[in-house]
């Protein structure tokens, strides 16, 4: 999350001469630039905090670190306590790492922290801050919030694309019936899934660029996750001249803005002709069943047909709903997967786990002729797996604002304009909120507990809370459901070459989304009842 783009070094022995001149000078000029404003911050009660070197504060550590920084952060907090200070650069960042500093954060002071950090990355990818996740909280955030969950991501529109979710499983149970007893690599036929699930929801059909797009937005999750040099020192603005950074981001971005360009227009194709071939018919509008294609309409089509009708209080360019898609599909693909993924890990090095949940919807299933016919409402246990997979292995282990003013929190100053980090993952495995064995996969532990992840419960939020909380919820929810029954119940499974289930590699890798740093491979045996 915390990296720096440098550029690629031709010819070292040059590049070092030259840039030792340069660099003594920039440092010298950003010295006195900042002095003044380190001064003033000596005036603030500032969280505690590990010592921090000139210039570059806490930079040096993160380096150290490595590449998991919820884990590095968590270390700290439990020697600097639940709010610190770091120095990243030239920003103040504040970390949280306890609930009810979390609460104060974003429900009590939640005016003072609606905002997500201003980064390059989200100012290159997102069309200038236009997505649903960078833009500021205002009236346009707002009413396309409002757009997004009542057209695609309500219970009624998630329970209405049931069938959508249900045809893309089923495929995935035939592909992985068509392979069986070879190993099969689950991650990659699990984020395939949820890619086509959420392109179909999303542009109301498949995306023929599926492979394309899928990689394309695999890279922004890299390159979005990190802080480039100038998000670091913000008053160094010609360093996007120098860093490679803001090329790959534009690079990227163009080859999306392509896709999406060509998306909007197949859709503007297909709804001209439907209105020709309507008017040759001269069918009443009040003859046309609501229901017909609103299932599968897609959002990309609501957005034009509200761009046409120009009802909002704003005008909705085309940017506005690439953004917008952009932001449903890489986020709602990633985090489904993601926890899919680690759902289905947890189950295979936890063999009582497995066996508890194949039996729950095997049980369900019986004398029924499809598993769809399953109320996935009675899938008690899987839905305690589900709860522990999220508290274990939350999908985006940060949430993050910017302070839009000074404010106080605990009785330390935030400073304005500082980045707050809650760690959402530490919080999730305290063992003051969750007892010794915090870090233990143990599906029980929900039983009887009124703790849950609609952010009311504040040790455990995985989708956030407050204004900003995931708008996706029962969305996602409902894909990991339907997924895990189906692989439960159609297959039994076991680990290659002898692996033994304490032998599963369960290390992370950092991203937006913390993904494993493996792919998961396994054997699934086909199931006869």
């Amino acid at each position: 999350m915390f990296q720096i783009q440098i550029p690629s070094l031709i010819d070292v022995s040059l590049f070092t001469s030259l840039a030792s001149l340069v660099i003594l000078g920039l440092l010298n000029w950003y010295w006195k630039k900042t002095s003044t404003s380190t001064s003033s911050n000596d005036l603030l009660r500032l969280p505690p905090g590990p010592w921090k070197l000139p210039l570059i504060g806490n930079l040096h550590q993160f380096a150290l670190a490595g590449s998991l920084p919820h884990h590095f952060l968590r270390d700290l907090a439990n020697k600097y306590g639940p709010i610190m200070h770091l120095k990243t650069g030239q920003v103040s960042t504040v970390v949280i790492s306890s609930p009810e500093l979390a609460k104060q954060v974003l429900i009590h002071e939640a005016a003072a922290f609606s905002n997500r950090p201003t980064l390059l990355a989200m100012e290159v990818l997102s069309y200038n801050y236009s997505g649903l996740f960078s833009s500021p909280c205002n009236d346009y955030w707002r009413e396309m919030r409002k757009i997004c969950v009542l057209e695609l991501l309500s219970a009624k529109r998630v329970l209405s694309s049931a069938s959508l979710r249900e045809e893309e499983t089923w495929n995935l149970v035939e592909s992985i019936t068509h392979l069986s007893p070879l190993v099969i690599n689950l991650s990659e036929m699990i984020f395939s899934m949820v890619n086509r699930i959420i392109a179909r929801a999303a542009l109301g059909k498949k995306c023929k660029h599926e492979q394309e797009f899928t990689s394309l937005v695999h890279q922004i999750f890299i390159l979005g996750s990190s802080f480039d040099v100038t998000d670091l020192f913000p008053s160094l603005k010609f360093l996007h001249h120098v860093t490679s950074a803001k090329s790959s981001l534009e690079n990227i971005h163009r080859k999306m803005d392509m896709i999406l360009d060509e998306i909007i227009d197949d859709h503007k194709l297909v709804k001209g002709k439907s209105t020709k071939n309507a008017a040759a018919k001269s069918i009443p509008k009040s003859n046309v069943p609501e229901s017909a294609g609103e299932d599968h309409q897609g959002l990309v089509n609501v957005l034009l047909q509200l761009q046409e009708s120009g009802e909002l209080q704003f005008e909705l360019t085309t940017n506005h709903i690439k953004a917008v898609t952009m932001d449903i599909y890489t986020a709602g693909s990633e985090t489904s997967a993601t926890t899919i993924e680690w759902a289905m890990s947890e189950l295979l090095r936890n063999p009582r786990a497995m066996e508890k949940a194949q039996f729950e919807v095997r049980q369900l299933l019986a004398g029924k002729r499809k598993i769809q016919e399953i109320d996935l409402k009675e899938l008690d246990y899987l839905k305690l797996v589900i709860k522990e997979t999220l508290r274990l292995h939350t999908p985006v282990p940060f949430i993050i604002r910017q302070a839009t003013k000074r404010c106080r929190v605990s009785g330390y100053d935030v400073p304005s304009e500082a980045k707050v980090l809650i760690n959402a993952w530490a919080i999730g495995r305290d063992p003051k909120h969750w007892g010794a064995d915090a870090d233990r996969f143990e599906p029980e532990r929900f039983q009887s507990s009124s703790t849950d992840f609609r952010g009311t419960s504040f040790e455990f939020l995985p989708f956030g809370t407050g204004k900003r909380i995931c708008p996706g919820i029962s969305f996602g929810t409902a894909i990991v459901e339907l997924a895990l029954s189906q692989l439960l119940y159609f297959f039994n499974w076991k680990l290659p070459n002898g692996t033994k289930p304490q032998e599963i590699d369960m290390t992370e890798t950092m991203g937006i989304a913390a993904r494993r740093r493996n792919e998961l491979n396994a054997i699934a045996i086909p199931f006869f009842p």
